[in-house]
């Protein structure tokens, strides 16, 4: 590949790191492009793609510009695409040229990415060659200010010790791997520990790998600032200090909250800051959340201005240009604590161009249009989308093509300054996030009609009929974003009831369940006009899935009535049916290796060196994921997943004895007690949790073959049971 042509402006770091970007992304083509640097010209970040001789020119005025006029030209010209869940790249041997120039402006200062809940739900467990490949996705995509918080873990633990903590008050204070999010949120304390000192230092050591990467392509990162999160134990070495005690409610022991009207949390923070810049640099962006999830303990304005004061002030004397970037989740989430005047007084308190504000949640609720626009501060409208990483087909896809746009034009807006992803979970639904990302270089709304076309096209290769009527029926269901907050679950996923859902496990769908096997049907009718790439077999699989976890809830309601009514010869076949279906749906499962238990189970215990490290990382995974606590913890299934392994290894032993339970009772004439049972299905869940097994982490490579069996077997049974 030729070296950079176009001046001294575009550091020779940059240069390389565009150019080994796009050695990763297209390796055999990698010689057919050139880089160059373009100035911003006062614009903010910007592109151009154009042909020169034989070289496809790559022109931007950082590397995620041009990693993006890359992504760019593979979608538009070569019909190509990159997502978590299939990629399609293959380029012809001579790449199409490039006859009137593209040029792309973004209008967003500010393309935020990631949620602390992310960090856990889908990355607890990646190492080097994980995160690389997800920074590629993200500057590919236009990301230029992702959330950093990788090893923070190892600067609280040297701070810390230099305080005069020692090893065990610590201990008991730093969570397990899997909780991390939490934990840095101020929501437990070593919930899933003791954490591993070898865990700290090769997180550290990743974390140096992330942040040189995000810089290079010319990313900013945000890092973790200090909220007053501190050990239990702190009283035993300030005995002076000021603590609130504070308590999540789901749970979990209580926490340690130092008062920001102590001198002591301006002393930490700054420790803290200078500690994380001395070893991970700075970009002089920070998070700082304070009381997630947790009431403050006076809603006073006057007191939360001084709250708000006092954490700006703490990251100020570290960092004289720092920015404090604040999740907005709270003023979702607790709305009644948080009415204008406190929303107002914990803004104020801090200088405009200090703070950003991240409209969390502002597909499902836009908090700027209720705060007059987060009363003059900066702020990113961000699409939450997923929770708890759960496994289903879900979104807003026509206000996702809308929204943002508009909320850019809105004068009512104020400082809207970016727009972001803060899904809780990824590696799903890929459509919405390559809708999301394509605002990053437009001002329009996108047109999701034409839209559609082309992602149907980039995606499976084809422009069949049946696949873009299989999307624009997936768009009028599972897409269309209604009636309910985020995507229902299967009921074979709920710790087994009579009711229809439990608290974690909602089953009401936003559309009629038989609307979707028009599309299943429509998609497998595509199935011979489409290349079989890897998106088009990850869908086929995906809308199978759901349309079985639909199904479920049918068999689930006729096996229901037949127990209410002592049918023993109905309940026997409906539980015998739906016993089945678990297993047609685990095997279906095991040809995608995104939906694999063992791939998130065996990467967990390869973190680990020795068995005691594994054994703790096994635990934590296969906890977040289930009981996500103890035995009793009321988050069970919150972060529950449709998973092979998963589904044959857990949920159904768990109905299995459940029906054992209610047919003894059809049996005897007796009524169950479903509350020493619920006592009994808690004892054999923590028993799963803690037991070692492994589990298969490579996926069978044979999607079509039973896509086509458990079509074969499902749609006419499934359509009957809808008349």
């Amino acid at each position: 590949m030729s070296l950079l042509v176009g001046g001294d402006l575009f550091a020779q770091l940059d240069r390389k790191a565009s150019e080994d970007l796009i050695r990763r992304v297209v390796p055999k083509h990698a010689a057919k492009f050139r880089v160059e640097y373009l100035p911003g010209a006062g614009e903010g970040d910007v592109f151009e793609i154009r042909s020169e001789n034989d070289k496809i020119v790559l022109r931007g005025n950082n590397g995620v510009a041009i990693a993006s006029a890359l992504y760019h030209y593979i979608r538009n010209f070569t019909q190509g695409q990159i997502t978590w869940n299939g990629t399609n790249l293959e380029l012809p041997k001579s790449l199409p040229a490039v006859t009137i120039p593209v040029r792309k402006t973004s209008p967003y200062e500010y393309r935020y990415y990631l949620n602390y809940c992310t960090f856990n739900y889908s990355m607890s467990w990646w190492d080097w060659s994980r995160w690389e490949q997800e920074i590629d996705w993200m500057a590919l995509h236009g990301i230029n200010m992702p959330l950093a918080i990788t090893g923070q873990e190892a600067i609280w633990y040297e701070v810390y010790k230099e305080l005069g903590f020692s090893k065990h008050d610590l201990d008991h204070f730093f969570s397990g791997p899997a909780y991390f999010a939490w934990f840095w949120m101020g929501n437990l304390d070593g919930w899933g520990g003791p954490l591993p000192a070898r865990w700290m230092q090769t997180h550290k050591e990743l974390q140096h790998k992330i942040l040189r990467r995000q810089r290079q392509l010319g990313m900013k990162p945000v890092l973790p600032a200090f909220t007053g999160h501190v050990p239990a134990s702190f009283t035993r070495y300030f005995p002076n200090a000021k603590l609130k005690k504070t308590n999540w409610g789901n749970g979990f022991g209580d926490t340690y909250i130092l008062d920001a009207n102590d001198p002591l949390f301006t002393e930490i923070s700054r420790r803290f800051l200078e500690k994380q810049r001395q070893v991970y640099g700075t970009d002089h962006l920070y998070s700082a959340d304070t009381f997630n999830e947790n009431e403050p303990p006076s809603d006073d304005p006057a007191f939360l201005s001084d709250l708000s004061r006092k954490v700006y002030d703490g990251m100020k004397s570290a960092d004289p240009e720092a920015t404090w970037v604040m999740q907005g989740w709270l003023f979702y989430s607790d709305r009644e604590f948080w009415r204008p005047a406190q929303i107002r007084a914990l803004l104020d308190a801090v200088p405009d161009d200090h703070m950003i504000i991240l409209d969390l949640a502002a597909e499902i609720e836009p908090v700027w249009k209720r705060t007059d626009a987060f009363y003059g501060k900066p702020w990113i409208w961000n699409m939450l989308h997923n929770f708890g990483g759960n496994v289903n087909m879900f979104g807003r896809m026509d206000l996702v093509a809308a929204a943002p746009a508009e909320a850019k034009r809105d004068p009512h807006a104020g400082k809207m300054k970016g727009i972001g992803l803060t899904m809780e979970g990824i590696e799903q639904n890929p459509v919405l996030y390559e809708l999301m990302t394509d605002h990053i270089w437009d001002d329009q709304p996108v047109v999701l009609e034409d839209w559609l076309t082309r992602y149907v096209a980039q995606r499976y290769g084809c422009a069949a009929n049946s696949a873009l009527t299989a999307w624009n029926i997936l768009r009028q269901t599972v897409y269309n974003g209604q009636d309910i907050r985020d995507g229902a679950e299967s009921i074979i996923s709920a710790r087994p009831t009579l009711d229809s859902h439990r608290r974690w496990v909602a089953t009401r769908l936003n559309y009629r369940p038989e609307q979707l096997l028009r599309g299943w049907d429509e998609l497998m009718t595509a199935i011979p006009d489409c290349k079989p790439t890897e998106g088009f077999r990850y869908d086929l699989v995906d809308v199978s899935r759901q349309v079985l976890a639909n199904y479920a809830l049918t068999l689930h309601k006729k096996f229901v009535t037949a127990y209410r009514e002592k049918d023993t010869a109905q309940f026997n076949v409906h539980t015998k049916l739906f016993l089945n279906l678990m297993d047609d749906l685990d095997w279906l499962l095991a040809s995608r290796k995104e939906f694999l238990l063992g791939a998130w189970v065996e990467s967990a215990k390869a973190c680990g060196k020795s068995r005691a490290e594994q054994a703790l990382y096994e635990i934590n995974a296969k906890n977040l994921i289930t009981l996500w606590g103890d035995r009793n913890n009321r988050l069970h299934e919150y972060a529950c997943r449709q998973w092979n392994g998963l589904i044959g290894d857990f949920y159904k032993p768990r109905w299995e004895q459940f029906f054992t339970v209610l047919q003894t009772a059809m049996e005897t004439g007796r009524e169950p007690d479903l509350a020493v049972f619920e006592e009994r299905i808690k004892d054999w869940e923590w028993n799963w949790v803690n037991a070692s097994k492994s589990y298969a982490r490579t996926a069978g490579e044979d999607e079509l073959h039973r896509v086509k069996q458990i079509y074969n077997k499902y749609r006419n049974v499934i359509a009957a049971s809808y008349e």
